[in-house]
């Protein structure tokens, strides 16, 4: 169900807020380094540790360009020991535009009489999953404007729905979810269909600018929506995504918010979120545009270099919100997951409108291209593009997750993983120059294995592979 503040306060104590903003603000202010510290800074994030809040801080604080450029250096060679050369691949699905907040940021909200208000049937649905299934991906995430029309039992049964799609070798394995915070009973129902990661941003952290931009509505309820994935948490949802939308307020705070987020998480459930996104405010259909706190090019890689070297063991990700050659950039620095053949108008993959209808979706987006168009980049430069989701079905999440990649050990899976959805992909997608420039990638990726043994039985899978059998895993 939809979160009803009087109704959960009568069931549960309040929880004591987490983000406290004279404590962040103390924290910038008294935490500047000179280069020595900054570099040993960088170094303890290089040997896999976590960097606290004072120490993130010197490095926000940081603005000689050299540093900097160490920054990003020490981002670079931590993301390739931590996740070696994969980025995950997914697509966003708009189910529902339908909205009772007033966001003023956002083409959603209730006020906007030029939004074209749609909630996609279930054959509307069926046939955006086949469009997404022909062009080759496996993993979604499923948004939702915040309406009680979207309750927990809609977007379980939306869940089932898309897992049952099934096109020719087409399948979705992976449904991530962005909706509005639900009670733990809700968060219960969504569980029970399969999800994987639950997103919730908070959007920003500040409250005094939380209240100007949420105008009303139950987005308004500050606590309620910081709280809320301590409730899926309760719920049994050890998966969970937050994030920021930079350009409401100073990005140097809500960098440390973030990062005191993450050490809630970790302080009261043992494991952090699993996913961190970052995006940058862009324009809406009718929305107020704010350039107090627009960020540059270069505080937002820099911003992006520095969330990686604090939290080395959680995803990173980045969307189409960002221009080809700015998701260019910061895929060295740290991000592990992107979108490709991103459509966000309501019924936007069947209908493949050339131009964006930007009084048909939330925002406006900067990055348009298909989703081969996406890998084939990604494959010159020499990443292993993945639709990998084995460690979710193998039970590899929460506390588990962390058992494998905070010693390390995760990369042993994700790189291997990467190759056999990648082949799947090559084989039944590709054309034939992305199919072979694919598989001299792969070729030289799996020449480099040390491990006779283990390559011994990579090599059969991806025969396998060749040979007509799909959804091979370690």
């Amino acid at each position: 169900m939809i979160y009803d503040p009087q109704e959960y306060a009568i069931q549960d104590e309040p929880m004591q807020p987490f983000i406290s903003e004279k404590e962040i603000w103390d924290v910038l202010e008294q935490n500047k380094g000179d280069s020595g510290l900054v570099r040993e800074i960088i170094q303890k994030s290089l040997s896999k540790q976590r960097l606290t809040l004072q120490e993130t801080a010197v490095l926000i604080n940081t603005k000689d360009p050299e540093l900097i450029r160490e920054i990003k250096e020490g981002a670079q060679r931590l993301k390739a020991n931590v996740y070696g050369d994969r980025i995950v691949l997914f697509a966003p699905l708009y189910v529902g535009n339908l909205c009772v907040n007033n966001c003023t940021y956002c083409g959603f909200r209730v006020s906007n009489r030029d939004q074209k208000r749609t909630t996609l049937s279930k054959e509307e649905l069926i046939r955006e999953v086949e469009m997404l299934e022909d062009t080759g991906q496996k993993r979604l995430i499923l948004v939702f404007g915040e309406h009680p029309n979207y309750n927990a039992e809609f977007i379980a049964d939306t869940v089932s729905t898309v897992y049952g799609v099934k096109k020719g070798r087409g399948e979705i394995r992976r449904v991530n979810i962005n909706a509005a915070p639900l009670d733990v009973d809700g968060f219960r129902t969504v569980k029970q269909a399969g999800i994987g990661t639950y997103q919730v941003f908070q959007e920003t952290y500040h409250r005094g600018t939380y209240s100007k931009y949420h105008t009303s509505g139950i987005k308004r309820d500050y606590d309620n929506r910081l709280t809320s994935l301590d409730r899926a948490q309760e719920a049994g949802i050890d998966d969970v995504g937050i994030g920021a939308l930079l350009g409401l307020y100073d990005w140097r705070f809500e960098t440390l918010a973030l990062i005191r987020h993450v050490n809630h998480f970790e302080a009261v459930y043992n494991v952090g979120p699993h996913t961190i996104s970052f995006p940058r405010l862009t324009r809406a259909s009718n929305a107020l545009e704010n350039e107090q706190y627009r960020l540059t090019d270069q505080d937002f890689t820099r911003m992006v270099a520095i969330l990686r070297l604090a939290v080395p063991y959680t995803g990173l990700i980045l969307t189409a919100r960002e221009p080809a050659n700015i998701r260019k950039e910061v895929m060295r620095y740290g991000v592990s997951q992107i979108d490709g053949g991103t459509r966000i108008e309501m019924k936007g993959y069947s209908e493949n409108r050339k131009i964006q209808d930007i009084n048909s979706e939330q925002f406006e987006i900067n990055d348009n291209r298909t989703l081969n168009e996406v890998m084939e980049e990604l494959i010159q430069e020499g990443y292993i593009p993945s639709f990998c989701t084995a460690c979710y079905r193998l039970g590899r999440t929460g506390e588990h997750f962390m058992e494998f990649s905070v010693p390390g050990f995760i990369k042993r899976y994700c790189t291997p993983n990467a190759i056999l959805t990648l082949a799947e992909y090559l084989e039944d997608y590709a054309p034939s120059i992305t199919k072979e420039n694919g598989y001299k990638l792969i070729d030289r990726t799996i020449g480099e294995y040390d491990d006779m043994e283990f390559k011994s039985k990579l090599v059969e899978r991806l025969n396998l592979i060749k040979a007509g059998e799909r959804d091979l895993y370690f």
